[in-house]
């Protein structure tokens, strides 16, 4: 038997419950995974309340995870049992001994990443690499902001930003994640506890403003990212921390300067083999070269999945956190 946790109703951390289940075999196409650790992200959170419906119920959770291939379905070339492997894509289950998924959407570890730095990283690494090298592709010497800096996708994106020769503005809710952030590379940080953001990236921008902002936190901080922008820049909103977006009128994007605005996903670049292969082989790049390292500021057992989502869901986390099958 192996361990898997399951909701059969949405609500707060107490529908996770975990179940004694058999290891489903792998159909066509697929491969079966012995994870090794298991990565957490607030989307994780999004289905577990219904904010994103699970496609059925009862259902599992979580999609990113790292282990090693356990089982091959049939037509599966690219892989072969025993394969050190990453994913941080396909249907809901990754919070499990095994897990299984489309061989598509699993890419095999290189030399030199270990499973636990790669659990937590997939989703949040490649969430950075779309964001800054292909949303808006930068190029340097751009000034954004980036809300929650300090967190598992801000930190990554913190040095990234800074090997791109890009300033980084991030906000925080600490000096002590303020510190975390600017270790990271970020160029400065306001503590938004404290300061006005909007008139803080006046100052540290000499009244020009940022090129981008990039905003996870959605519906508390919608319009202060918009007045942080330059006429013509780019709102990219790409997750609902707060809550989503709602009741938005097209013509305040006109109002605060012509602005351009995006919602984009990991899925929705991520849309290919070919495509998922090429932004985790830059991302395991970053990682190999030192230009990005993975902070695994919390580990928990998978028992304790619902105690590491309330940490993450209250901000008592930092960099990324992982659950230990």
């Amino acid at each position: 038997m192996a361990k898997r946790i399951q909701f059969a109703r949405t609500g707060g951390p107490e529908v996770l419950e975990l179940l004694d289940v058999t290891p489903t075999e792998p159909g066509p196409g697929d491969v079966r995974i012995q994870n090794h650790a298991i990565g957490l992200n607030f989307i994780d959170i999004y289905f577990r309340t219904g904010l994103y419906p699970a496609p059925s119920l009862p259902s599992g959770l979580g999609t990113e995870g790292a282990g090693v291939v356990d089982a091959v379905g049939e037509g599966v070339t690219h892989l072969k049992v025993g394969d050190r492997v990453a994913y941080a894509q396909g249907p809901l289950g990754s919070y499990a001994d095994y897990h299984v998924l489309p061989a598509a959407k699993v890419v095999v570890l290189p030399e030199g990443v270990d499973v636990e730095t790669a659990a937590a990283c997939m989703l949040k690494g490649l969430t950075v690499q779309y964001l800054l090298r292909q949303t808006c592709p930068l190029k340097g010497g751009e000034t954004i902001l980036w809300h929650a800096a300090a967190g598992g996708v801000g930190s990554i994106a913190c040095q990234w930003a800074k090997a791109l020769g890009v300033k980084l503005i991030g906000t925080v809710s600490s000096p002590e994640k303020a510190a975390l952030a600017e270790k990271n590379g970020a160029w400065a940080t306001i503590d938004y506890t404290k300061e006005d953001v909007v008139e803080r990236v006046r100052e540290l921008t000499n009244g020009e403003m940022v090129d981008v902002v990039y905003d996870s936190v959605g519906k508390d901080t919608w319009e202060i990212s918009l007045d942080c922008l330059k006429p013509r820049s780019l709102m990219v909103s790409f997750g609902n921390a707060s809550g989503a977006v709602e009741g938005v009128n097209i013509g305040i994007l006109n109002q605060k300067g012509s602005l351009f605005v995006t919602r984009p996903s990991l899925n929705g670049y991520a849309d290919t083999r070919e495509r998922l292969e090429m932004m985790a082989n830059e991302l395991f790049d970053m990682l190999k070269s030192g230009k990005v390292t993975i902070d695994i500021g919390q580990k928990y057992s998978l028992a304790e999945a619902g105690k590491a989502q309330e940490d993450l869901a209250s901000r008592r986390t930092t960099g990324s956190t992982i659950l230990i099958p």
